[in-house]
């Protein structure tokens, strides 16, 4: 049995200036009031270009961020890796709306690629579908509106970069997941996902595409694509997940006056986390996953099914995944178990990468106990080194 409360484990990398650091940060995030009042002053102290990514960067970025390029994340994967934890380069520059900024964003995640294809500490690659065309764009498609023509060569770019993408990852055998978005342009990227998995998933897991679990109808889903892997000849790759877009979607289907796609409460959606969990091990043969989550309870009952299912901790078709400067306790309980974890990495310039933290700050303060967990064994690792 893993006990994900040994916190000698848990932060054993890191120093007391770290712990000293993570506590006032977790304390500060943990008031829903500070959060939303702070992220309004940040974004009005960026638009008067006031002087604050110093501090930024010293504080917030420096805690869950591994630098602004992928060579300054070198130091984070080195020591993620001493302790047996992978590292997935996220590239966390949002809110792009031009091609030159689309093509670049492609050109980093292919350099990303070619960093993983070098260092085995990084057992997977991530893209937003977002960061290669317009959400407008995505939006109309998942409407199923007709494109103009500009629209179409528009799109058919989009496709290009996406696929020129998973090509690289299947040629240098990089797995590599597409994240999950809102649910009002996500039937767009399931599509394209389901066709890259059709065709570079024939041989091997490369493409994974992502479950947002508080969606009350991704269950059905999932199975409704393990049917369709299993009729067309190919593996599935899937990264399971709570989700990121909770409140944003709640608020958008009351305003819209839509029935809202996110589960009635909590304990719904961990129920229904839990059940993909084990519908894929029950079809581990045809299916991989990451586990995405931060929950110890889901952590716990994988780790269960994996020995009920007599899966090896090594098995390659099993990840778990947490994002970096949060929950160590369970990544590096688990890897000090022998499972196979890796750490969301994010990176790219501090003012760009901002809107990410925002967003990671303001999630952070909606989920139940989260924070207040962090907090505590924080706290109690402190006390521990008497510091």
């Amino acid at each position: 049995m893993v006990l994900f409360d040994d916190t000698e484990i848990a932060f054993k990398a890191k120093s007391k200036k770290d712990l000293k650091r993570a506590y006032w940060l977790f304390k500060l995030v943990s008031s829903y009031p500070l959060v939303k009042v702070g992220s309004f002053c940040l974004q009005i102290a960026l638009f008067l270009k006031l002087p604050i990514q110093k501090i930024i960067k010293s504080t917030i970025f420096e805690h869950f961020c591994g630098g602004e390029s992928i060579t300054d994340c070198d130091k984070t994967i080195q020591e993620l890796g001493k302790y047996q934890i992978g590292t997935i380069l996220d590239y966390s520059v949002e809110g792009q709306e031009n091609e030159d900024s689309f093509d670049s964003v492609m050109k980093e995640i292919l350099a990303t690629i070619n960093k993983a294809s070098q260092d085995d500490q990084i057992p997977f690659c991530v893209f937003k579908a977002t960061g290669m065309g317009r959400f407008y764009l995505f939006e109309k498609i998942n409407k199923n509106q007709i494109l103009t023509e500009s629209e179409k060569k528009e799109f058919e770019k989009i496709f290009f970069r996406i696929e020129q993408i998973c090509q690289k990852a299947h040629d240098l055998n990089v797995p590599i997941f597409i994240d999950a978005e809102e649910s009002w342009i996500q039937n767009a990227i399931d599509d394209i996902a389901n066709k890259m998995m059709q065709k570079f998933n024939k041989e091997k897991i490369i493409v994974f595409n992502t479950l947002q679990m508080y969606r009350w109808d991704r269950l059905a889903y999932l199975k409704q694509c393990h049917a369709d892997a299993v009729n067309k000849n190919y593996f599935l790759g899937l990264k399971i997940v709570r989700g990121a877009y909770m409140e944003k979607e709640r608020s958008r289907a009351k305003e819209m006056n839509y029935k809202s796609p996110i589960q009635k409460d909590k304990a719904h959606t961990d129920k229904d986390y839990d059940l993909a969990i084990a519908f894929c091990l029950n079809h581990i043969d045809r299916i991989s996953i990451c586990a995405g989550t931060h929950n110890e309870d889901s952590t716990r009952k994988l780790c269960q099914l994996m020995r009920e299912h007599k899966i090896e901790h090594q098995d390659t078709r099993i990840y778990f995944s947490q994002l970096l400067g949060m929950s160590d306790h369970l990544s590096y309980n688990l890897s000090h178990n022998s499972f196979k974890v890796a750490k969301y990495v994010p990176y790219g310039p501090v003012k760009k990468v901002i809107p990410y933290l925002i967003r990671r700050a303001e999630e952070n303060t909606s989920i139940s106990g989260q924070t207040s967990r962090e907090l505590s064994l924080i706290m109690k690792e402190r006390a521990r080194r008497n510091v």
